[in-house]
């Protein structure tokens, strides 16, 4: 009886419950674009996270204080004074530790022994600044009347010597600058190089911890041309290349990767690092392991994924920022406003089914029957408006990442420069520059928490609107409403 009263007045009633119904779907259309959305903004943030920190890595460990470098540790290059002709060919390399900043590797195992670190590995990211160049010797010419002994007032003028002047000469150099990342090649799960995928020749061996070979940056070997086999001079050592790697988003975290120990041998940093990753044993923990290394482990400071999500700004910032403030707060106001025009709407129609409904009690219903009737019907237009709102945001989702717009992240603020100063090692990770601007596409994933909480919210609708139309149906009374015309 309850169903099939429910089916007919339903039927009879299609405007209305359409109207209920699209009004609910358009509330949560909107709650599944947005969900959608914020959680392309989060998978987007993530690449260009990963590019900083290398996967598997939930903080970063550094030197606390970062001192203003000093005369002494600025590039300096020194070129011997030759006598080989009239060209001399001039060539020197000056590795720089990034951010002139560093910690004992003893810190690595410090940092492993603290509570809820699962491993931990260290690091050395440098800077190299190749000068390379030539020095061409200038003509001397003499001028035409030096002879006649009228230029007493030139150069040399009244001493018997010859008049004239240096003509062509000078020097030209071109400066290469790039980074190198000493790398723990015994652990190889973390660390920067674990953001990168081998496409060509192999990574490191375990037993390679002192070997002259390096893993290049994709990017890098073919701006230089290099391939696996290829020879890479870093101040006068020459290293093989036994590797390609592809950065798997945004940039790599060096152009070079070498062994450890090969990497502190050309700085002259004997057991020292730049960076401790560190892995913990709870992602949930972060913070408190955070807390704890900066307890135990004296003038470090401590960055988790948190503290660089801080430091990505640009139109991904600003995306987020709308996506979650804007876009919430739009969609909560969205929201009320169906639910409250399906409550009105409902509570409208059962002012308009007054004579109806007293009829139903006098032949026999209670209140309690009729309210369920009314209830059964709001929860029946809900379902529907859940269903067309599922519907239309998962058209709305399918349309952005089909379009996938383009984001820009800028990286920056106070972290490692790729230039002579600046802190390395810290929010922007080893080996980048300053202000580093990434393109990411954004893609809004649709989740089936999404799905259950459009469902939970056509459910809620549904009762809020049956709510308003039962409590106006309970008060009815069969005289009153026999006495009044629909």
């Amino acid at each position: 009886m309850f169903f099939t009263y429910l089916r007919r007045e339903l039927r009879r009633r299609r405007k209305a419950a359409l109207v209920v119904a699209s009004g609910l779907a358009l509330g949560i259309a909107l709650v599944i674009v947005v969900s959608s959305v914020s959680s392309g903004m989060g998978r987007a943030q993530d690449k260009v996270l990963q590019s900083l920190y290398g996967l598997g890595t939930d903080m970063t460990v550094t030197k606390a204080a970062t001192p203003t470098a000093s005369n002494s540790q600025r590039p300096r290059f020194q070129f011997d004074a030759r006598n080989n002709g009239d060209d001399s060919t001039q060539s020197s390399d000056r590795v720089i530790v990034q951010g002139f900043t560093t910690l004992a590797s003893s810190t690595v195992s410090k940092v492993a022994g603290q509570k809820g670190v699962s491993s931990a590995v260290g690091g050395l990211s440098l800077n190299v600044v190749k000068v390379d160049g030539q020095f061409t010797r200038g003509q001397f010419r003499q001028n035409q009347n030096s002879g006649n002994g009228q230029g007493g007032r030139g150069a040399g003028g009244g001493t018997g010597q010859p008049q004239g002047e240096v003509r062509g000469g000078g020097a030209n150099f071109d400066i290469n600058q790039y980074t190198v990342y000493g790398t723990d090649v015994t652990k190889s799960a973390l660390g920067p190089l674990t953001s990168s995928k081998i496409t060509s020749g192999r990574t490191f061996k375990a037993t390679e911890t002192d070997a002259r070979v390096v893993v290049a940056d994709s990017a890098y070997a073919k701006e230089k041309k290099y391939k696996v086999g290829s020879t890479v001079t870093v101040k006068s050592v020459k290293f093989k290349v036994i590797g390609i790697a592809t950065a798997d988003s945004g940039d790599a975290a060096a152009n070079l990767y070498i062994p450890l120990q090969q990497a502190q041998t050309l700085a002259g940093e004997q057991n020292k690092i730049t960076t401790v990753y560190v892995k913990a044993t709870d992602s949930q923990q972060i913070d408190s392991v955070k807390s704890t290394i900066q307890k135990n482990v004296s003038g470090t400071t401590v960055t988790t994924s948190t503290d660089l999500a801080k430091t990505v700004s640009g139109s991904l910032s600003t995306a987020s920022s709308l996506a979650t403030n804007v876009g919430k707060w739009l969609s909560i106001a969205v929201l009320v406003a169906a639910f409250l025009v399906a409550g009105l709407l409902t509570s409208s129609a059962v002012s308009r089914r007054v004579r109806e409904f007293g009829t139903l009690k006098a032949l026999g219903w209670r209140s309690g029957r009729v309210t369920r009737q009314v209830v059964g019907e709001a929860m029946v237009n809900g379902l529907l408006g859940g269903a067309l709102g599922i519907g239309l945001g998962l058209a709305g989702a399918y349309a952005v990442t089909s379009v996938s717009p383009t984001l820009q992240a800028q990286l920056g603020g106070g972290g490692g420069t790729g230039g002579f100063g600046g802190a390395g090692g810290g929010f922007d990770g080893p080996g980048r520059r300053a202000a580093k601007t990434l393109e990411v596409a954004l893609t809004a994933p649709v989740s089936v928490t999404t799905i259950v909480l459009a469902v939970a919210l056509a459910v809620a609708g549904g009762l809020i609107a049956g709510a308003f139309g039962g409590w106006r149906a309970s008060r009815l009374r069969p005289a009153d409403a026999l006495r009044r015309v629909e």
